[in-house]
């Protein structure tokens, strides 16, 4: 352990969240990282996500802080129990009976559909549409049981590094395979878009700061996913936008979402600083 004792153990460190934390982590000042995934031979160590598995690599660590960026975001209804319930479980378990303080990412989507016009805030109830979201605000209700836990609810996350399954990653994608017409679900729905690098700057400061329990992470602006994508397209220009596809049935189901992100500013003194021009530019530069 390094000399001040204080060690960051970063978990799911090979996903989009994970591995945009994990770098930014690797800079912070008088902290040792230690980065954990389920894929074989991708971090630091290996994750077994069981019981045994979390209670085992906290006692052998000792963290000063979990960051659980781990989790599912597609598959059947099965695979969202086990990413994104059993295994907050099992570490909120592993916490409390080994130490530690946990910093655990949740989602916009534990809100579900909110009236329009209105900046949705933390004291918001959450009414879930789907699977995902109800798994996520499972996840977020058991990982609030450890002690001094927080929950940081994030938006919709964009930039380098987005994976094909979310909407500007899959239309880079088909513009990196050179697709000439980009086939999309509906794209009308509003969202709050939170550059990724700005979002694992939020759980640094969550790590860093004693704050505990639910903290919008989002940019607190309202974006239509068609101008995002629109934006995306001038970068390569001469390819046509169709809107023909399915599109994931809780878009349908939430029109608007926007975050305040008030409670981020007041206690993790955090506020978004990279505009949404620079995450669609520089995701573009990592997929071509």
């Amino acid at each position: 352990m390094s000399g001040t004792g204080r060690r960051a153990l970063v978990l799911g460190a090979t996903g989009f969240l994970g591995r945009h934390v994990a770098a930014r982590a690797a800079v912070l000042d008088g902290w040792e990282v230690v980065t954990a995934s389920r894929t074989p031979d991708a971090a630091d160590l290996h994750l077994d996500p069981s019981h045994e598995g979390l209670r085992d690599l906290l006692r052998r660590l000792r963290p000063s802080a979990v960051v659980n960026c781990a989790g599912a975001v597609a598959g059947g209804p099965a695979d969202l129990v086990a990413g994104n319930v059993t295994l907050v479980a099992a570490l909120a378990d592993a916490v409390r009976a080994e130490g530690g303080r946990l910093v655990h990412l949740g989602s916009a989507a534990e809100y579900g559909r909110v009236p329009e016009g209105v900046p949705v805030a933390e004291s918001a109830p959450p009414r879930p549409v789907g699977a995902y979201g109800m798994t996520k605000l499972a996840g977020t209700e058991l990982a609030l049981r450890a002690p001094g836990a927080v929950v940081l609810r994030v938006f919709n996350p964009v930039g380098p590094g987005a994976p094909r399954a979310s909407l500007l990653g899959g239309v880079a994608g088909q513009l990196a395979d050179g697709a000439p017409e980009i086939r999309t679900g509906p794209l009308g729905a509003v969202r709050d878009y939170v550059d990724v690098r700005d979002v694992a700057d939020a759980v640094l400061a969550a790590v860093t700061r004693d704050v505990t329990g639910v903290i919008n992470v989002g940019s607190g602006t309202a974006t239509r996913s068609r101008d995002l994508v629109r934006a995306l397209l001038t970068l390569v220009p001469g390819r046509a936008l169709t809107e023909d596809g399915e599109g994931p049935a809780r878009s349908a189901a939430v029109p608007w979402q926007r975050a305040d992100i008030g409670t981020a500013a007041a206690a993790l003194g955090w506020t978004p600083a990279t505009p949404l021009d620079a995450s669609v530019r520089d995701l573009w530069e990592t997929a071509c």
